[in-house]
């Protein structure tokens, strides 16, 4: 017998999903994945330390604590988690057929909440087990807040629009911000290039590249290196933010359904219905504008809603 619904994933939008599937005894079963795309179960905020944004949390928590809360939350409710990562998905048959690394089942619906992994440069001092997280960050808006970086100087490595947009946010919080972009022009939006051109906080570092971050327990500065071969420099920067992009989790599903150009899943405005009948998504996988906790979660019940929906016009 098929599962009902089968959620693939395990950020916020997956378990927002499990919750709402659970409580309509839907029996949902979640495959959130086994160090999937390099991240551990429960997504991009197992990587961030203080979430100050999720509603609920006044004296903020820490990324990891509130997945772990979310996990426990979904098998409260009976959900079914399997920590394996889903390789393929046949969309071809009904029910759908889902091959992960050792278990194959089959579901009616399927709600996809894979997530996007932020794009980082490994150079010495940005590793894992290095100065990650520990001054050096993939989301400006997430972490830029937090008191370790008020009233310093930090860094932006991109030159892109969402480059622009968290420099310009991190300037609330900053001394002054550095843009270290390795060409002498911008990808950026004119409008965007400006605003950030415009900002007196903020200094381009043009035709640069990072080449080592520095610190002991935290990030104390990087090292550049000039791109037409005009020698390095360092900059003392309490932060360090990668704005260089999102890679969307979306290789497993072999081009079954529609993705936009940069391989996000397309869904019909206003829900979260894919190209194929009985698969949604939700979270970032499908969100390439906002990409927070809060909108993931929102999104996650959505989808759930949704999927309930759709089971009931089976029957």
């Amino acid at each position: 017998m098929a599962h009902k619904i089968v959620i693939i994933g395990s950020g916020p939008a997956a378990h927002t999903a499990a919750i709402y599937a659970a409580r309509a005894e839907l029996k949902p079963v979640m495959f959130e994945g086994f160090m999937a795309a390099g991240v551990a179960a429960g997504g991009q905020l197992t990587t961030t330390t203080d979430v100050e944004n999720f509603p609920g949390f006044p004296d903020g928590i820490m990324g990891p604590e509130l997945m772990d809360r979310m996990r426990a939350q979904s098998v409260r409710f009976g959900t079914e988690i399997i920590t394996e990562t889903v390789n393929e998905i046949d969309m071809s048959q009904r029910p759908f057929k889902i091959v992960a690394d050792s278990t194959t089942c089959e579901a009616d619906t399927i709600i996809l909440a894979t997530g996007a992994t932020a794009r980082r440069l490994y150079v010495p001092g940005t590793g894992d087990d290095e100065l990650w997280m520990r001054g050096i960050s993939a989301c400006a808006v997430c972490d830029g807040a937090l008191p370790m970086f008020r009233d310093q100087p930090l860094a932006v490595i991109g030159g892109g629009d969402s480059a622009m947009e968290e420099a310009t946010f991190l300037t609330k919080y900053a001394s002054k911000v550095y843009i270290v972009h390795r060409r002498d022009t911008l990808r950026a939006s004119a409008i965007m290039q400006q605003r950030a051109l415009d900002n007196p906080k903020i200094e381009f570092v043009w035709s640069h590249q990072l080449k080592q971050a520095k610190g002991d327990d935290l990030l104390k500065s990087i090292v550049v290196e000039s791109t037409k071969g005009e020698g390095e420099k360092e900059l003392e920067v309490a932060g360090l933010f990668f704005a260089i992009g999102h890679k969307p989790n979306t290789d497993f599903l072999n081009g079954q359904l529609k993705l936009d150009e940069d391989k996000y899943i397309v869904t019909t405005p206003g829900t979260t219905e894919t190209s194929v009948e009985g698969v949604f998504a939700c979270g970032d996988v499908q969100d390439k504008k906002y990409r927070q906790a809060i909108t993931a979660a929102g999104s996650g019940c959505a989808a759930a809603l949704e999927a309930e929906h759709y089971l009931a016009g089976l029957s």
